[in-house]
């Protein structure tokens, strides 16, 4: 068994190996404070022919009871991973993949496994570290070392691996991965940060993660595995330079073909013709080697001509951004449509608002947690023109929460908008930046449907191509430059600064200098596209479709919150019943009111508010008789509050017998007159409608004579 320690604000970041899950390739415990994470790497004993990426899985995966609790509802199980551990999973998966070697050829998995947490140090950067601990000492090739780190605002103050609570109140919330050759990943979210805070945030990182680098490479030389050999194959394509020769001048002239579509179109012409012309040096064995080398060649080509001319597939030059179209109220029974179109990427977002009822409840080792916001992306196969299974899958769930992450810091607070608000996003085109565009849809889908957020937000994807000393940044990347360029940095904000932003880097790390130029053009970038949003709607319209529910909210005392629900919720439903509303109450005392109509919400407002009111003497009440007797009516005024009318105050004329001038069930108005001492209640129908009245005052007693007292024996 081996251990590690390596300090982090005062506390002890402990890396052990070697005593558990020992048939592992790599197997390593992470432990800071009270949390600690199991990671393991596996590799399959035999390699795959003709393989062109690396087949490697993250499953990162949280067991409750690591927190001490039994999953909730009726399997008490893990089941199916939640979205927080694909998210992670995303998050550990994106740093260490350019880092795995392609010609190793074999499948990959790497399982953290969140076995203990103290609700104070978050998890998923351990389970990052060991992640990335595991694959280096483990005996699978793997260009390391490689770490991260989370950085937080907290007070102008940067804070390297914050607690909950200091993320919490953080303004600023990123977590940074690095090789020894610089940054390779960023990804969190900010309210509405500069380009020069996210900068020194990630300065921070840097200056952390130099030291950190050299512990994790320490920790490998001590206790890692020999590395295994590559698997060499004996495929060779025969002819590939008079190949090459013959397919580079075709390929370019169609790489420059505009539109996506007629551009694949004439691609595929190229590649079939050359297949057929060199169809003897082509066998079924060797035909991915043909399609490997007709990609580098059309890689070679697009990157060139970026470099060299500043010249795009499209014909944009580096800062264009493509055409803009954005339109709202496209669904007529929405409460919220926006469509929004750049260039050949489209999205659909559409808005549902609903009460405190309908907010997600989240079930997870961190606790409990009631969510009023969501956003659900998808991405079906006819948006990019293919035939293919509807599915949720690890990709939307991603991009998914990239929007939301940048939607969320403008959101109003529920004491002033107590909706509950959901968006879907349905990309119903895509070349290039669709989970931008969702944020682009899901911003204007809000504005249309009366939702006060705090400016609009816009969201951009950049990229990168870099050759030796030289490198272009590229505004509003394409499908292609995503796969052929090395960098997908994705900025979302307004137009006061970031509320999110991720980047994806291919090569070994950039400089300083290359994310200073991505930030300030994409910082260009979104103004452009915020202006071009904004002339369609820029505030949030008055013109709310009329199946919105009608809301109220207002504070009630909290020792009125029980007589409110009454025994067994009795109170609470029978309003609901009623009125046909929503009706939610929270330990603060503020209580929302959801109801199809206006006029319902005010009604079953009127009633909650009198029967947390104190009768006062002197205020007229419409109340309901609820029982006769011979000397008078009891009167309900409020809720659970009923009084006595006497006999002799039901009419100005004698009445001989109550139920001759009273029903019961029967509305009337009355006065109350007085609140004895006791608290009870007495009315009057008679001075109901006397504008004259006044409260009689209760005669005071005689002063006591002044002088001795008796003496009393």
């Amino acid at each position: 068994m081996y251990t590690a320690k390596f300090e982090i604000n005062g506390q002890e970041l402990i890396l052990e190996t070697g005593r558990m899950a020992k048939q592992a390739n790599g197997a390593v415990i992470v432990r800071l404070g009270g949390s600690e994470v199991l990671a393991t790497a596996c590799c399959s004993s035999e390699p795959k022919e003709g393989l062109d990426f690396v087949p490697v899985t993250v499953e990162y995966n949280e067991k409750y009871y690591a927190a001490g609790k039994i999953p909730g509802g009726f399997l008490k199980r893990e089941a199916r991973p939640k979205d927080k551990e694909i998210l992670v999973s995303r998050l550990i998966d994106r740093p260490m993949r350019p880092l795995f070697y392609k010609a190793f050829s074999r499948e990959l998995q790497v399982v953290p496994t969140v076995v203990s947490t103290d609700q104070i140090n978050p998890p998923d950067i351990l389970g990052m570290i060991g992640a990335f601990a595991a694959v280096m000492i483990s005996d699978i090739p793997f260009n390391g070392p490689v770490g991260a780190v989370r950085v937080a605002l907290v007070n102008d103050e940067y804070v390297i691996n914050p607690t909950f609570d200091q993320i919490d109140e953080s303004v600023l919330d990123i977590v940074v991965g690095a090789t020894n050759d610089g940054i390779c990943m960023v990804e969190g979210g900010g309210k509405e940060v500069s380009e020069d805070q996210m900068l020194g945030a990630i300065s921070k990182a840097e200056e952390f993660l130099k030291d950190f680098l050299v512990f994790m490479q320490e920790f490998q030389d001590a206790c890692g595995k020999e590395k295994l050999g590559f698997h060499e194959s004996a495929l060779v394509l025969e002819n590939s330079e008079a190949m090459e020769e013959y397919l580079s001048p075709l390929i370019e002239e169609a790489s420059f073909v505009k539109g996506k579509f007629e551009r694949l179109a004439a691609l595929k012409e190229v590649k079939n013709a050359a297949a057929e012309k060199f169809a003897e040096n082509i066998t079924d064995e060797t035909k991915p080697l043909f399609s490997k080398l007709f990609n580098e060649i059309e890689k070679k080509i697009m990157r060139a001509a970026v470099i060299e001319k500043q010249l795009r597939c499209d014909g944009r030059d580096p800062k264009t951004i493509r055409a803009i179209t954005s339109e709202i109220g496209i669904l007529a029974k929405a409460h919220g449509s926006a469509l929004f179109t750049r260039g050949e990427t489209q999205s659909l977002g559409v808005v549902t608002l609903g009460s405190a009822l309908d907010e997600q409840i989240l079930d997870n080792i961190d606790g409990d947690k009631r969510e009023r916001f969501m956003l659900h992306y998808n991405f079906p196969p006819y948006s990019v023109g293919e035939v293919g299974r509807l599915m949720t899958g690890r990709r939307e769930i991603g991009h998914g929460h990239l929007a939301f992450r940048a939607l969320e810091p403008v959101l109003p607070p529920k004491d002033i908008y107590p909706y509950t608000i959901r968006i879907v996003s349905e990309i119903l085109e895509s070349n290039g930046s669709s989970s931008q565009a969702t944020i682009c849809s899901g911003s204007l889908s809000m504005l249309a449907a009366g939702v006060p957020i705090k400016s609009p937000v816009a969201g951009i994807a950049m990229g990168l191509i870099k050759e030796g000393d030289k490198f272009q940044v590229l505004s509003d990347i394409l499908g292609e430059e995503d796969h052929m360029g090395d960098m997908d940095f994705k900025v979302a904000g307004t137009k006061n600064g970031i509320t999110a932003f991720q980047m994806d880097i291919k090569i070994s790390g950039i400089s300083k200098e290359v994310m200073t130029v991505a930030l300030n053009q994409a910082h260009e970038g979104r103004l452009h596209i915020l202006e071009r949003m904004n002339s369609v709607i820029s505030e949030p319209s008055d013109n709310i479709p009329e199946n919105v529910p009608k809301t109220i909210s207002f504070k009630v005392p909290t020792d009125k919150i029980g007589m409110i629900i009454g025994p067994g919720g009795k109170n609470i439903k029978g309003l609901s019943e009623k009125y046909t509303a929503k009706v939610n109450i929270e330990e603060s005392g503020l209580l929302t009111i959801f109801a199809a109509t206006s006029a319902q919400a005010e009604a079953c407002e009127a009633d909650i508010r009198g029967m947390v009111e104190d009768p006062e003497a002197g205020n007229i009440y419409t109340g309901k008789v609820t029982r006769l007797t011979d000397f008078g009516a009891f009167i309900e005024i409020l809720p659970g509050k009923e009084g006595l009318c006497h006999i002799s105050k039901i009419a100005k004329e004698r009445v001989q017998k109550v139920s001759d001038a009273l029903k019961e069930g029967q509305e009337v108005k009355v006065r109350l007159i007085e609140v004895d001492r006791m608290g009870r209640l007495n009315l009057s129908i008679v001075d109901a409608d006397n504008p004259d009245w006044k409260p009689q005052r209760t005669p005071s007693r005689p002063p006591r004579p002044q002088g001795d007292r008796p003496q009393r024996k």
